[in-house]
């Protein structure tokens, strides 16, 4: 359940999601997650933090741990099912 509550939370997913490729720093996160308010991004960053699923560099840029990692693999399934979700549901707009 405490997953469930963390994930829950808006921009947490996401956060993870755009850190998938490697390290990045807080600007370009917010960028990359819609221009968020930094208050809130800090807030989110802080919360994944906690739960070890990000670390963050000496540079200050922020990274998957070996946990978040972990996160990011367990929702590969659920990219691929949204694509094929997202197909479907445009092959209905075109009848």
């Amino acid at each position: 359940m405490a997953a469930l509550d963390l994930f829950g939370r808006r921009w947490n997913l996401r956060i993870v999601w755009e850190l998938q490729h490697g390290p990045v720093g807080f600007r370009a996160l917010r960028q990359r997650c819609d221009n968020m308010s930094s208050s809130v991004l800090r807030q989110r960053l802080t919360e994944l933090l906690d739960a070890k699923l990000v670390a963050q560099q000496p540079d200050a840029a922020y990274t998957l741990t070996d946990l978040g990692r972990g996160v990011y693999q367990a929702l590969r399934p659920l990219g691929r099912w949204s694509d094929a979700w997202a197909s479907a549901l445009s092959e209905d707009g075109k009848d």
